[in-house]
């Protein structure tokens, strides 16, 4: 079985190499970074599998970061916050951050927290687990990944904006093409239930996403339902 690996990204020293040091004794595989930049660079060369992400860092901050991977890549994140108002945590889940732990926090509770994210995080097929390229063709239709827009071919110079959820719903698809996948998996990948206000029908956020990539929502040719299954993505995903 190969070792986890996670990356622990945090400005304090004092806080980042004492727990490296506790997960390592859990069996996992660390490594560090001391900012953002740091941390991206560790993703660029590495495999993996989970960030534990401190939000407030000089320069870059967590979230910031957390957006950054979030748009090519499909590593979990742990947000770590020493701010008691809801509004950073939420920011973070709706930027796609997996779960979230408040500073001071007990080590075990955080080993948990990581190994509850990496089950819900393998039980999901994976196809792609990166979408490097900015721009990702599907159908007749393009994504680009740095604006969260598609554009058609028909009207390339005319684009359609997608909402966040809208967003990663759709790179979930593009990274797991013609894979059936049910709605808990959908769910937990794409809005966290531990985001009660996310926390909404996955119908209907397909619903809202067919609309926009349809010619026929009735009629799909993307995104097909399949009857006690879930959903599955018919189409080939080209990345240049």
């Amino acid at each position: 079985m190969t070792t986890q690996h996670l990356l622990i990204v945090d400005d304090h020293r004092n806080i980042r190499e004492p727990l490296a040091d506790f997960l390592r004794k859990y069996g996992f595989r660390v490594s560090q970074a001391a900012n953002g930049q740091e941390a991206l660079a560790v993703l660029k060369r590495e495999e993996i599998d989970l960030v534990v992400l401190d939000i407030l860092m000089p320069g870059e901050s967590g979230l910031d970061v957390c957006r950054r991977i979030r748009e090519t890549m499909n590593t979990a994140v742990i947000l770590l916050t020493a701010v008691s108002d809801d509004t950073d945590k939420i920011i973070g889940l709706e930027m796609g951050a997996d779960d979230y732990v408040t500073k001071p926090f007990n080590p075990r509770e955080l080993v948990a927290r990581i190994k509850g994210v990496l089950r819900r995080v393998e039980a999901l097929p994976r196809a792609y687990s990166r979408l490097d390229a900015a721009d990702i063709h599907f159908g007749d239709w393009t994504l680009n990944t740095n604006t969260q827009t598609l554009s058609h071919t028909s009207n390339p110079g005319e684009t359609v904006e997608l909402s966040s959820i809208e967003f990663r719903l759709l790179t979930t698809f593009l990274r797991h093409p013609k894979i059936l996948m049910s709605r808990d998996q959908l769910l937990d990948h794409v809005s966290n239930r531990t985001a009660s206000v996310f926390d909404r029908s996955i119908d209907n956020q397909v619903s809202r996403l067919r609309r926009k990539i349809e010619d026929d929502p009735k009629k799909p040719r993307y995104i097909k339902t399949v009857w006690g299954g879930g959903y599955l993505f018919s189409c080939d995903v080209v990345k240049p």
